[in-house]
């Protein structure tokens, strides 16, 4: 069982910069794909980005795309989402979740198999 913890969400103005951090409860790096999704009210989940096992090759919606980026320290079992230039688009819950079978680009939520608890990002215009 893998457990996941997200944290670093908070109330931002416009053109500001979060980093949100995910911890899991084990080394899984090796084993699991990492990514990174976003919950707006009313709208489905969707894909941000996601991170492959091993290497850790890095990939990112269009929408976030030059603005956010995903790095890990194995040491510490985390995994995180450095956002720069928020956008009140950019408001929601934002998860981490873990996949075992995939490469990091997987942009369909069932193909996770562990969550997070979400973390919120709120960003004032």
């Amino acid at each position: 069982q893998v457990q996941l913890v997200e944290s670093g969400g908070g109330l931002v103005q416009a053109g500001g910069s979060l980093r949100l951090s995910c911890a899991a409860s084990g080394r899984i790096f090796d084993n699991y794909a990492m990514g990174w999704f976003r919950q707006a009210p009313g709208k489905e989940r969707e894909f941000v980005g996601g991170m492959s096992r091993i290497v850790g090759y890095t990939y990112y919606a269009d929408s976030v795309n030059g603005r956010f980026t995903i790095s890990r320290d194995n040491a510490k079992n985390t995994v995180y989402l450095q956002m720069n230039s928020l956008k009140p688009e950019d408001t929601a819950v934002y998860y981490c979740a873990a996949d075992r079978r995939g490469s990091g680009r997987q942009v369909d939520p069932s193909e996770y198999e562990y969550w997070g608890q979400g973390t919120q990002v709120t960003v004032s215009s």
